[in-house]
């Protein structure tokens, strides 16, 4: 047991290193989007410290908790009607790879996550080391559904490979979105190819979206021990093809001529 507090402890600390860290790099006159989740509330907790001694922010919310949040710690909130480009968005994540390939929605807000993300001019993650992983998948992938769809969407998932569960509450009950709807949480193992798994997912009707983002984050900021380390994308490695020179119709012609001879 006093091995588990210890590293919940840890934990607990490098999220707040991380959370701090990315709360600095938000200047007054910025649109901020306000992440939601565990590492995500350090850094709504720091901007509000920076408020308060004179940081002019507006600040759009990814979920109601984080709203709440946000406005006892005194931040101005406004929504994406007012302001339909976000400067800076800092937010947590479930796994990280090395391309910044995110597995987000273990705290439910993953549609308006990703809405706020994809409308900011740089998103930035934050996060314990636990979350980084060299392939993802280990965490369970959160779908968010309509309703009517759970049945057929369990099929079709299940028959990608996944095991799939519906979110409950603790008396329950389906766990219900800020948007008012459900989520299945898709076990799939080691993702071999996210981005193509992404694509299979948004084209099933009744997925309203799922929390795979890819090419959206453009920095991760991950609490390490007693230091916060920066990790940018890392760009696969594309392999050299040379290319062949055409051949002149000419030199062609005079070769099989000669051959002829």
């Amino acid at each position: 047991m006093l091995r588990d507090n210890t590293t919940t402890m840890a934990n607990q600390n490098e999220k707040e290193l991380a959370g701090r860290a990315a709360a600095e790099l938000v200047v007054s006159g910025n649109i901020v989007g306000l992440g939601t989740g565990s590492t995500a509330y350090f850094a709504v907790v720091a901007l509000g410290e920076r408020v308060k001694s004179g940081l002019k922010i507006i600040g759009i919310p990814t979920s109601v908790t984080t709203a709440e949040l946000a406005r006892a710690v005194g931040i101005q909130l406004a929504t994406l009607d007012e302001h339909t480009e976000i400067d800076i968005t800092i937010d947590g994540a479930d796994e990280i790879d090395s391309q910044l390939r995110l597995i987000k929605g273990g705290g439910g807000a993953l549609l308006r996550e990703k809405i706020i993300a994809a409308a900011s001019k740089k998103m930035v993650v934050v996060a314990d080391s636990s979350k980084l992983v060299p392939a993802l998948g280990k965490f369970p992938l959160p779908v968010e559904i309509i309703p009517l769809a759970r049945a057929v969407l369990e099929r079709k998932i299940t028959a990608l490979g996944a095991s799939c569960k519906l979110r409950t509450r603790p008396d329950g009950q389906p766990f219900i979105t800020d948007e008012g709807h459900h989520i299945l949480d898709c076990r799939f193992g080691r993702i071999a190819d996210p981005p193509a798994l992404a694509l299979v997912l948004s084209d099933m009707p009744g997925v309203v979206e799922h929390g795979l983002f890819i090419g959206i984050a453009k920095l991760a900021l991950v609490g390490m021990g007693s230091s916060v380390v920066e990790i940018r994308p890392k760009r696969p490695r594309s392999k050299a093809v040379r290319a062949k020179r055409p051949r002149r119709k000419g030199v062609e012609h005079k070769r099989k001529s000669q051959k002829r001879r």
